[in-house]
């Protein structure tokens, strides 16, 4: 087994101080080592250093000047904007005139040599960049951000959009999963923060220059908001600190800068697979309730504990809850279908041509008819995106049938599970017993129900009539009213300590109930005739009595 220095050090010399007179060639031989070594462990048992090998010229040596030269302009240049190998090749060669090196001799340089440059550029102001420790008062400071996530929607991956609330002092932070970074979005995840929280900070928010709230940035921290999101401001009486652009200012809200990417790896990992974004929201609420017990780097006490405090220093929320949705009034086009935001959503067929109005949301899209809601959809990112439901589509198909199998609605409604097993053995049944199109309207008939009726009693209904061989919608809906009236009224269950049906009766006598007649007997006369009324037929003349 091969020894280190150290160790070969030290048995030379414990066999120096064991054998006194054991001489130098004896010791070189012993452990096939040179005799220089044995005079370095015997003066000393610290080995010296190794010597670094003799430099030798290299070929890159004439034109290292030039290229440090080049990798201290990058220092300021924009990030996008720097050299690359080949650029440093390619100029090496058109303006000093110098091509004898490979393209893998430069870049090795240049991948020692440029940390080098930026150590030696930061010498001597190191300290410059360091953090001083801030501290916050209870209730007064809170910062807002962005970050990235990926979602398994329905069984769709979408990008979506971590919004985090976090406040300074406790580190509090709220968390809400969002479709978009729109304005909407934006005063969404707002309001729903100040509900969980309680309250309003009461000096200012910190945030990068989003697009939400900032319309155009100028000199310093001057900026010019969006009339919108200075409403919701001086609705909920809060500030809003702007920190400097780009990295320089990414310190000034370290906090929730390191607290979407952490709360991504910790929760979101692996991607989360929901129905809905409303679902997940619900559970990164229970998250957030959890990680009250955590306790953040240099506090004694956890998140919880010290929110209890701040929580009582915050403002007070408004009385009236502010409308973060804005109002659109697009126009239903022929397919019924209304387009917001570059993505398409239907609506119910009797509006075509009209406009409706609308309510975007963060995460749903909601179409009102006066005070009524007439059609509610999650709310869509992706460009020409659609959603198309099948009960808004069903006016059409019944005077065009043929429509029904290749729609869009229908391969929709087969997708998220609306359109059952059930519903395709009734159109299948109705379908051989009626012909393409007669049975296609039965099953759309059937269909209509689903407006008035639960969907559940209307399974139930199609079920019954396939049992019985009758592929009737009005079969259908009277089987279905009677699985609606037995789930609303079921029948009381016995009980082993109920009393008996007579205990209530005075006496506790049993009654009886009178005895059932016997059946007639059979009538077998002929049927009387009707001849002698068909004179009444017969017109009868005038002035005859």
């Amino acid at each position: 087994m091969r020894v280190s220095r150290v160790e070969l050090f030290e048995q030379i010399r414990r066999d120096v101080r064991l054998d006194p007179s054991i001489s130098q060639r004896a010791l070189a031989a012993k452990y096939g080592v040179h005799r220089r070594t044995v005079r370095q462990a015997m003066a000393s048992a610290i080995p010296p250093p190794r010597k670094s090998g003799q430099r030798q010229f290299r070929i890159l040596d004439p034109a290292t000047g030039w290229i440090d030269a080049m990798l201290r302009a990058d220092l300021k240049a924009p990030r996008k904007q720097k050299h690359t190998i080949e650029r440093i090749q390619k100029r090496l060669a058109e303006e000093h005139d110098f091509d004898l090196a490979s393209y893998s001799t430069l870049r090795n340089y240049v991948r020692n040599r440029r940390p080098e440059i930026v150590a030696e550029d930061r010498e001597g102001r190191q300290h410059l960049e360091g953090m001083v420790p801030q501290a916050h008062l209870p209730g007064e400071e809170a910062e807002v951000d962005f970050a990235d996530v990926w979602v398994r929607v329905a069984g769709e991956v979408v990008k979506c959009h971590l919004f985090t609330l976090r406040l300074s002092h406790s580190g509090k932070a709220v968390h809400r999963v969002l479709a978009s970074q729109a304005q909407e979005s934006f005063l969404e995840g707002h309001a729903a923060a100040f509900r969980v929280l309680g309250g309003v900070p009461t000096k200012h928010i910190r945030y990068d220059n989003l697009k939400p709230a900032v319309r155009q940035v100028c000199t310093g921290r001057n900026r010019v908001e969006s009339e919108r999101w200075t409403t919701f401001r001086s609705h909920y009486g809060f500030d809003a600190f702007y920190c400097i652009p780009g990295e320089e200012g990414a310190h000034e809200k370290g906090g929730v800068e390191q607290e979407g990417g952490r709360f991504r790896r910790a929760h979101l990992v692996p991607v989360p697979d929901v129905p809905s974004l409303e679902e997940l929201n619900a559970r990164i609420a229970t998250i957030d309730e959890a990680e009250d017990e955590r306790i953040l780097r240099g506090k004694l006490t956890s998140i919880g504990f010290n929110f209890r405090i701040e929580a009582e220093e915050l403002a007070p929320l408004p009385t009236e809850d502010f409308e973060c949705g804005i109002t659109l009034t697009p126009k239903v086009d022929r397919t019924s279908r209304i387009t917001v935001r570059q993505s398409h959503y239907s609506v119910p067929a009797r509006f075509i041509g009209e406009r409706v109005r609308v309510l975007l949301r963060g995460n749903e899209l909601l179409v009102f008819e006066r005070r009524n809601i007439v059609a509610r959809h999650p709310r869509l990112t992706k460009r020409y995106g659609y959603r198309d439901v099948l009960d808004h589509y069903l006016e059409i198909l019944l005077v065009k049938p043929g429509a029904m199998a290749g729609s869009t609605a229908l391969a929709a409604a087969r997708a998220e599970g609306s359109f059952t097993a059930i519903h395709e053995a009734f159109w299948a049944a109705a379908l051989k017993a009626h012909g393409d199109a007669a049975g296609t309207r039965a099953l759309i008939e059937v269909l209509l129900l689903h407006r008035r009726m639960p969907s559940e009693a209307v399974q139930v209904g199609m079920s019954a009539a396939i049992k019985a061989g009758s592929i009737s919608p009005d079969v259908v809906a009277i089987e279905a009213r009677k699985a609606e009236s037995a789930a609303r009224d079921p029948e009381p269950e016995d009980d082993e300590n109920d009393p008996p049906p007579w205990a209530d009766i005075p006496g506790g006598q049993l009654l009886t109930l009178p005895t059932r007649r016997p059946e007639l007997p059979e009538d077998n006369r002929p049927p009387p005739s009707v001849d002698v009324y068909d004179q009444l037929l017969t017109r009868l003349p005038k002035g005859s009595a």
